[in-house]
């Protein structure tokens, strides 16, 4: 139950790999699916740690291998939060930057199309936040965590 079969060092590197590789397909799916997950993107989350699960302790079942493999994601992600909070430009790699929606009621539609956002979410967007035309709209940013912030004119 506790006895492991593969090394402490490589069920570290397994887990900072398999930590890589989920946090660039996440980042490559884009922030939109990662904030407003459908049900199909929760469908796909959910069986992704079952995909993961050999990867990460190489067929390893012991609970020492389970603890160790955690331990090691956990502190990876602490170790990306501290250096990305350190660096700007760590952040803006891990993290990316908000993209511009909607500029001076005009919207940028090659933006939508990369975000793959549809003009019906991002007049969806603007109803939930009281705005019921694009004329009024200052701008509508995609922030980083997958939520619109919308600007109104005249309103600073």
């Amino acid at each position: 139950m506790f006895t492991l079969s593969i090394g402490v060092p490589e069920l570290i590197v397994r887990a900072v790999l398999v930590y890589a590789a989920i946090f660039l397909l996440l980042r490559i799916v884009g922030k939109k699916h990662v904030g407003e997950l459908a049900p199909f993107d929760l469908v796909v989350l959910l069986i992704l740690s079952e995909c993961v699960q050999g990867a990460l302790t190489a067929g390893d079942n012991s609970v020492t291998a389970g603890v160790i493999a955690a331990s090691a994601l956990f502190g990876t992600n602490q170790i990306v939060g501290y250096v990305s909070s350190r660096s700007k430009s760590v952040e803006r790699v891990l993290e990316g930057k908000p993209k511009i929606l909607v500029r001076n009621g005009n919207v940028c539609k090659d933006v939508l199309a990369r975000e793959q956002i549809t003009h019906s979410e991002l007049i969806e967007a603007l109803r939930r936040e009281g705005c019921s035309s694009l004329t009024k709209v200052r701008y509508a940013i995609l922030e980083n965590q997958g939520h619109i912030s919308i600007g109104l004119r005249g309103h600073r």
